[in-house]
């Protein structure tokens, strides 16, 4: 499906005909919105899922879109969510997604009546961090541009991502990763980079919605963003995916699915 905006046509798969409670799921850098079919497949029963795929990835490519900030990026999928399905609608992020459902959860209350992250972060606290990350991040989607296989082998061999090397499912990930059209990852990373994006830190007080943080247990980094947005968001729950990595939702997709419907069941 297509789902026009006033800044950004985006391409989404999808469940449903908007006649049941919906969930939003955003994937992450890399992935596109097919990543979560998985998911779309078992709760089809009880649930309609809208999965686009987010600016520079999958068939939502550079020529739908012109250069814009985090926030514009933000405000147009906010648009879409209230376009493709009666609000409000359930939300579900990873990673880079996760980065953008929690900005629209505490940004777009009344569009969201529950929120997932996943191995993601409010951002950075400091203009310096920002600084030094953009500059991190363009080099970066430079090396995309410049040899983007090269570059998947790097990514792929981070610490962060060794429990899902180690996996079953990692051939056929990599696989979908391939199907991309670098220059506009590239620039969807520049755009979208966690130093564009505003600290969230001050706003999780503000939090109306209830929100589960999903980490996994060997991504350490991330168990301790978690305990800490936790502290400071109201109506908020930590749930640690017991030897689980950055990518928990392909590791155990058992527990994943599990942990989700019981979430889901106890919205009102």
């Amino acid at each position: 499906m297509k789902i026009v905006t006033s800044g950004c046509t985006f391409h989404a798969a999808a469940t449903g005909r908007g006649k049941r409670n919906g969930i939003f799921l955003l994937h992450g850098f890399l992935g596109s919105g097919n990543d979560w079919q998985y998911y779309a497949d078992r709760l089809r029963e009880n649930f309609d899922c809208i999965m686009p795929d987010l600016p520079g990835h999958g068939t939502t490519l550079s020529t739908d879109m012109t250069p814009r900030s985090f926030e514009e990026i933000a405000g147009q999928l906010a648009e879409a969510a209230s376009r493709c399905h009666p609000c409000p609608l359930h939300l579900v992020g990873y990673s880079m997604g996760g980065r953008l459902a929690l900005y629209l959860a505490l940004h777009y209350p009344g569009i969201f009546r529950s929120a997932v992250i996943i191995s993601s972060s409010p951002g950075l606290n400091t203009a310096a961090e920002r600084d030094r990350r953009m500059e991190s991040d363009s080099i970066l989607a430079e090396s995309i541009r410049d040899n983007y296989h090269r570059f998947l082998d790097n990514w792929y061999n981070l610490t962060l991502f060794e429990p899902l090397k180690q996996h079953p499912l990692f051939p056929e990930v990599l696989q979908r990763r391939y199907t991309n059209d670098p220059a506009a990852l590239a620039d969807a990373l520049e755009e979208m980079s966690t130093g564009r994006q505003p600290s969230l830190w001050e706003k999780l007080r503000e939090n109306k919605l209830p929100v589960n943080f999903f980490v996994g247990e060997k991504d350490t980094k991330y168990v301790e963003i978690g305990r800490q947005m936790v502290n400071l968001c109201p109506y908020s729950e930590l749930v640690i995916f017991p030897g689980c990595g950055h990518t928990l939702h392909i590791e155990n997709r058992p527990l994943f699915l599990d942990r989700l419907v019981a979430f889901l069941a106890r919205i009102p």
